[in-house]
C-alpha cells in the first residue's frame, strides 16, 4: 500500500509496521509510532484519539523517512533526537549517536560519588560529542560544573545545544579543543572515546558506519590509542579523590587497565553494560591508595 494524503494514520501505522517487519528491523511497532508521531507532528494520544484522520500533506515526508530507515538510517538520527538517561537529547549530523550501552559510565560515577551527590564537583568530558554524558553528570550532580571538549565544531555545537535544551547551560561549557590542552584539576574525567581498531571499521553495523562519524569511532590500530592520550592526562588533572570514569569496547577492559596503571591510576572496578559485556572502568591515582 502507498502513503498517500487519503491514507488514514491507523492504515500507515500498519504499513510502517508491516514495511519495518519485511525489512527485518526490530520493534516495528515502536518505530512506526516513532515516525507517524514525527512526521505528522503527533503525540502518541493523537494516534488512538483520531485513527481515521488522514495524512494529508504529510503523507510525502512520512514515505521519504520511511524509506530512510528501510536504508538502514537509525531512527534516533531521522526524528533528531533520543533519550539518554534522564534527558532529551538532539541528535545532529556529524556527531556520534549516543547509546544506551553509555548510561553505565553515569551508574558508575553516581556509585563512586554516592557520599558526594551534593558537593561543588567540577567534571571535564573528554570528547563530549553531542555532550551527552556532561548533560547526565550535570544532571545527577546538582551543584557540580562541567566542561566539554571536542575537536569537532559540529560537536561542540550540538553538545552547546543539549546544555541548553535540558536547563544545564549555566553549570556546563563546551570548547572546542584539542584533549592535550586539558589544564586545572577536576573530580572526575568521564570519556566515551573512539575504541573501534581501524581495520575493523569496514565491519561494523550499517547504522555505525555509515551514520557516525569515523573521528569518533577509530582508536587506532588496535583501538587503545585514546587511552595512552588519556591516562597522562589524568595522572595530573585528577583531584584528589577524583575518578577517572571511561569506556571501551568489549574486550579491550585488561588492555586499558594496563595502559591506567602505566601512567599511575589505579584501576579499581569494571561495569558491565546493558548486553553484559565490560564496558567501563574506573580508577584513581594509585598514590591515592598508598598508606
Amino acid at each position: 500500500m502507498t502513503l498517500t494524503p487519503t491514507t488514514s494514520l491507523n492504515e500507515a501505522n500498519a504499513v510502517l509496521r508491516s514495511r519495518l517487519d519485511q525489512a527485518g528491523l526490530p520493534d516495528s511497532h515502536h518505530e512506526a509510532r516513532l515516525l507517524l508521531c514525527f512526521c505528522c507532528a503527533l503525540e502518541t494520544i493523537d494516534l488512538i484519539r483520531s485513527p481515521e484522520r488522514a495524512l494529508g500533506t504529510h503523507a510525502t515526508w512520512l514515505s521519504d523517512c520511511l524509506a530512510r530507515r528501510l536504508s538502514g538510517e537509525p531512527i534516533t538520527r531521522i526524528i533528531g533526537s533520543r533519550g539518554f538517561w534522564t534527558l532529551d537529547l538532539l541528535v545532529e549530523p556529524n556527531v556520534l549517536d549516543p547509546r544506551a550501552d553509555s548510561e553505565v559510565l553515569i551508574e558508575a560515577m553516581l556509585e563512586a560519588f554516592s557520599a558526594r551527590r551534593m558537593d561543588a564537583l567540577k567534571i571535564v568530558d573528554l570528547g563530549t560529542g553531542s555532550g551527552a554524558l556532561l548533560c547526565a553528570a550535570l544532571a545527577e550532580f546538582p551543584n557540580a560544573t562541567g566542561l566539554g571538549l571536542d575537536r569537532s565544531i559540529e560537536a561542540c555545537q550540538s553538545a552547546i545545544k543539549n546544555l541548553a535544551r535540558n536547563g544545564l547551560d549555566q553549570r556546563g561549557r563546551i570548547q572546542q579543543a584539542d584533549w592535550a590542552s586539558l589544564s586545572g584539576t577536576f573530580d572526575i574525567i568521564v570519556s566515551n572515546p573512539p575504541y573501534i581498531p581501524s581495520q575493523e571499521i569496514p565491519n561494523l553495523d550499517r547504522a555505525v558506519r555509515d551514520f557516525d562519524p569515523l573521528a569518533a569511532l577509530d582508536g587506532g590500530a588496535d583501538g587503545l590509542e585514546p587511552y595512552r592520550q588519556i591516562a597522562p592526562l589524568a595522572a595530573t588533572c585528577l583531584a584528589p579523590h577524583g575518578r577517572l570514569i571511561l569506556e571501551f569496547g568489549a574486550t579491550q577492559a585488561n588492555d586499558v587497565s594496563a595502559i591506567l596503571q602505566q601512567y599511575g591510576i589505579e584501576p579499581l572496578k569494571t561495569y558491565k553494560d546493558l548486553g553484559g559485556h565490560n564496558r567501563a572502568i574506573v580508577g584513581r591515582l594509585a598514590a591515592e591508595g598508598v598508606g
